[in-house]
């Protein structure tokens, strides 16, 4: 079981921003911006490299779940930033694909 399926499972506490049936939101509780929230899906897909194109209707929730909670969250005015990692190298440190909403700073680029 993946720590986001024990965050789904309320095994492990998360400050929970957003939840529906597919999915759950929650403030990263080792943020790298002032506003770092993970938007999760309750149906386990590992990583976006894994997806099918069956996971569509899904992906494109978790996208639009960011874009609103961005708002909700005050950013939408100054600019936000929406990341999904996949693999090592992509800084993936969970095998269950989220996606982080990152704000309330100057992003930099090139990331990373």
């Amino acid at each position: 079981m993946t720590l986001f399926e024990k965050v789904v499972a309320r095994e492990i506490p998360a400050k929970i921003v957003f939840e529906d049936d597919e999915i759950l939101a929650f403030h990263d509780i080792n943020p790298q911006a002032p506003v770092h929230v993970l938007v999760v899906p309750k149906r386990v897909i590992p990583r976006i490299a894994e997806a099918q194109p069956s996971d569509g209707a899904l992906l494109g929730r978790l996208l639009l779940t960011g874009k609103q909670i961005a708002a909700d969250l005050g950013l939408s005015e100054t600019g936000f930033r929406l990341v999904i990692n996949s693999g090592r190298n992509g800084g993936e440190t969970v095998p269950h694909l989220h996606l982080h909403v990152l704000g309330g700073r100057p992003m930099n680029w090139p990331p990373g």
